[in-house]
């Protein structure tokens, strides 16, 4: 989110006062885009955070450019953590849930939130479902590999057919449920965790709820673009998101997503005590390109998304 995005630049100039940041924050799949458009003419020279599926895609499209930083050795688990060739690292955790308005849920009395995916097809929440579109959301693109993931292509896509006739709009940015649901525009908002309660810690009236089948999760990435200007300053920023005091700042900034480096407090622990599906990200980040057109040619078209 913007605040976290400002926060981390007044940080990181803190550090460095000799380098001015200068950032636009686009939801991940916006950023996947413009990568591609601006490849032979790069704008940017890093891109920090959004789920590693589009950093597999865009390594896989020569997007990125590798780099073994010495703060790599901080990663929790390496393995998981990190492209095998250094062309990403993760820098934060965060676990998809369902935001539901406690409002709502009082007016309608015999209503629970929800507590499965399936709960999501019950006919009272029919129109009163908010969750973001795959083609500009890394959040909604999670939500819909978990998806299959778990049922399997063909029972899946039945599955994101019968959700999308649920949905009674489509947002931009898979932050944005939480806020509309608060607001009381829809009953249900399918969206990371810690986005909900940074909602709820504000004092939206929010009920946090997790899929008890298993819930898909993102590891937040980062990585070098591929021809960077500022290759040496987007180095330095690589290093120091990669450390234990930087990822502890998410809170200050009203983020609380869990760390990926040893030595780091996570702030919401009880975020990762839920069931989490075995997600498979080099599936989910090499098969992004053909499963959003997909949804958006065959399910929901990606025009009018709300803002």
């Amino acid at each position: 989110q913007v605040q976290w995005c400002e926060g981390m630049k007044a940080e990181f100039e803190k550090v460095y006062p000799d380098i001015t940041v200068n950032f636009v924050r686009m939801s991940s799949g916006e950023a996947l885009t413009r990568l591609r458009n601006e490849k032979d003419n790069p704008q940017f020279d890093i891109w920090w955070g959004g789920p590693i599926d589009s950093f597999v895609a865009a390594k896989l499209e020569g997007l990125l450019e590798a780099y073994d930083s010495p703060n790599l050795a901080n990663l929790a688990d390496p393995e998981r953590f990190k492209d095998p060739d250094n062309f990403w690292a993760g820098i934060y955790i965060g676990t998809l849930g369902f935001a539901t308005n406690q409002n709502w849920l009082d007016e309608h009395p015999g209503v629970e939130a929800p507590r499965s995916w399936d709960d999501l097809l019950k006919p009272e929440f029919k129109g009163q479902i908010m969750v973001a579109h795959p083609s500009s959301s890394g959040t909604s693109y999670t939500a819909l590999c978990t998806v299959l993931q778990i049922r399997g292509e063909e029972a899946g896509w039945d599955y994101l057919r019968q959700y999308a006739g649920q949905v009674l709009q489509f947002t931009k940015s898979g932050a944005a449920p939480a806020k509309f649901v608060a607001q009381g525009e829809a009953a249900v908002g399918i969206v990371f965790s810690h986005d909900i309660v940074a909602e709820m810690e504000k004092g939206a009236p929010l009920v946090l709820t997790f899929p008890e089948e298993g819930t898909g999760y993102e590891i937040g990435g980062m990585g070098i673009v591929k021809g960077a200007r500022n290759l040496d300053a987007a180095k330095k920023w690589f290093d120091w998101a990669l450390e234990p005091a930087t990822q502890e700042l998410g809170p200050k900034y009203q983020a609380y997503q869990a760390p990926t480096v040893k030595g780091a407090t996570p702030s919401r622990p009880e975020l990762l005590e839920v069931k989490l599906i075995d997600y498979d990200f080099d599936y989910c980040g090499s098969n992004k390109t053909a499963f959003v057109d997909k949804f958006t040619n065959e399910i929901a078209a990606a025009d009018n998304l709300k803002e």
